[in-house]
């Protein structure tokens, strides 16, 4: 039988549990990716048709073949084979697909996927497209009691459901956010600037954050202070000038950005 849940174990002996995405949703997250991508083939080549016919015969000979073909090629080739690597890594785990279908890829041990274990991974699609039609591939995930595929199988990768967060009230430190004003989207950070953020600067942030009400106003502000000038030059802010408020405000923002990124994190 197949094991429809997926449960790791924290370093404080708490139990999470997953629940593992069978065929069916992966199936469906797969087409929607491909017709994604078959739309951007399409109007890629419809475009380049009206670049070429827009050129004379003469214009046609003088570049060589015509390099506004060859760049098409090489344009199309990586976006199709680097579509799912990037998206996985740089999206949390989730294709445009995979999001609609609300799955994503994380390592079997519950942490975010790695951009080592991204490439492998999707380099592994190759053998499981085999022979035709994504065969192997889904074959696996069927037979397989965690529903992986080959891929999944050397990346030490799973592909799991979005953990719906259920609360009935909001903690301390949410009603807090709230009175001050604060949302995620008052701090835009690229993601690569993101997936630099490792699991040290996460750690030292949610420390502070379920901190931030207990500790008195002084030394509140001296390690606000501190957390700032550690972190805000690593996402391109200047501490400098900022009240201790505002230093506050950014922080927990920050908190809420990471929290995205490291919500699998043990």
């Amino acid at each position: 039988m197949h094991e429809d849940h997926l449960d790791i174990k924290t370093p404080e002996f708490v139990s999470i549990q997953f629940q593992i995405a069978g065929l069916g949703s992966r199936s469906a997250a797969f087409i929607i990716d491909q017709l994604l991508l078959m739309a951007f083939n399409i109007v890629t080549v419809i475009l380049l048709f009206f670049v070429l016919d827009g050129m004379s015969k003469m214009e046609f000979i003088m570049i060589e073949n015509s390099l506004p073909i060859a760049i098409t090629i090489i344009g199309l080739f990586v976006v199709n084979g680097g579509y799912f690597f990037a998206f996985e890594f740089f999206s949390g785990g989730r294709t445009l697909g995979k999001k609609l279908m609300g799955i994503r890829v994380i390592q079997e041990n519950g942490h975010s996927i790695t951009l080592l274990s991204s490439f492998i991974r999707n380099l592994m699609r190759i053998i499981d497209s085999l022979p035709t039609a994504y065969f192997l591939g889904i074959i696996m995930i069927f037979f397989h009691s965690k529903h992986k595929r080959l891929g999944d199988l050397v990346a030490g990768t799973i592909v799991v459901h979005e953990r719906k967060a259920k609360r009935k009230k909001k903690s301390p430190i949410e009603a807090e956010m709230n009175n001050r004003g604060l949302h995620i989207d008052d701090l835009t950070i690229d993601q690569w600037t993101l997936k630099s953020l490792g699991k040290k600067e996460w750690k030292l942030v949610s420390t502070y954050v379920s901190r931030f009400l207990q500790i008195p106003l002084a030394e509140r502000n001296q390690l606000t202070e501190q957390i700032a000038e550690l972190l805000f030059p690593k996402i391109g802010l200047d501490p400098a000038g900022k009240t201790t408020t505002e230093l506050e405000n950014t922080l927990l923002v920050l908190y809420l950005v990471l929290c995205e990124e490291w919500e699998f994190e043990l």
